[in-house]
């Protein structure tokens, strides 16, 4: 079901998803471009429901693989909107063969929305190269695994633990270890983050975790503490 979020985005709870022994909850994003178009953040299962939900809102043109691990849903997208645009981050293509891309995101914006979302690369990481967006209409910073909590009981027994361990229930949300660990090229990661810093952020939405209402700006800088001074 589509919730309203801000000015011309909407979220979209999806089922759990088991990765590794975990079950992780989705969420994806739909915004609304100034010319009526809709750009579709990493889209979880589609149903009846959901599709009906997105079609009274506009008409997809773009939809968007904001990082190499979140891609499961791309195809049934594609296939009720054939017509959009399929953008994969940098690593989804090669995972995804069965899937006509066109294009992959580099560090350029994007000609046909980037007057309205803006990207950054956050490259230097070994398990993925996120693609984080910011919609400027709303405020908007968009992160999907970079940032990520999950309540206390989500996670039981040694999940539990290593989800503690992992700071994925840090009591607001936190980049969590492994992904810290990753980042092998810290510089690089620095020079990306000083262009999400930079950006007016009002809010921030995530794919695992509760969205950020107030002192977005804030809560980034201390999201990226541990990485440094950009």
């Amino acid at each position: 079901m589509l919730k309203p979020f801000a000015q011309d985005i909407w979220t979209a709870d999806g089922a759990t998803v088991a990765v590794a022994g975990f079950c992780y909850p989705t969420r994806m994003a739909v915004m609304r471009l100034a010319g009526g178009g809709l750009f579709i953040w990493s889209p979880v299962a589609l149903t009846d429901t959901l599709m009906t939900e997105v079609e009274t809102l506009g008409t997809v043109r773009h939809i968007v693989a904001p990082n190499s691990l979140h891609h499961l849903y791309l195809a049934d997208w594609k296939t009720a909107w054939p017509e959009a645009r399929l953008y994969a981050a940098p690593g989804v293509a090669r995972k995804r063969p069965d899937l006509a891309f066109d294009a992959t995101l580099g560090d350029l914006p994007v000609p046909d929305w980037g007057d309205e979302i803006e990207h950054v690369i956050l490259h230097g990481n070994a398990i993925t190269r996120e693609v984080v967006f910011f919609h400027a209409t709303s405020g908007t910073v968009l992160f999907t695994d970079l940032l990520q909590q999950y309540p206390a009981g989500w996670f039981r027994g040694w999940r539990a633990l290593v989800a503690r361990l992992d700071l994925m229930l840090e009591a607001e949300p936190a980049v969590p270890r492994k992904f810290r660990l990753a980042f092998l090229n810290r510089r690089t990661a620095r020079t990306a983050l000083a262009r999400i810093l930079d950006w007016p952020a009002r809010r921030v939405l995530m794919a695992h975790g509760t969205p950020v209402l107030a002192d977005a700006a804030a809560f980034l800088k201390r999201a990226f503490a541990w990485l440094g001074t950009p």
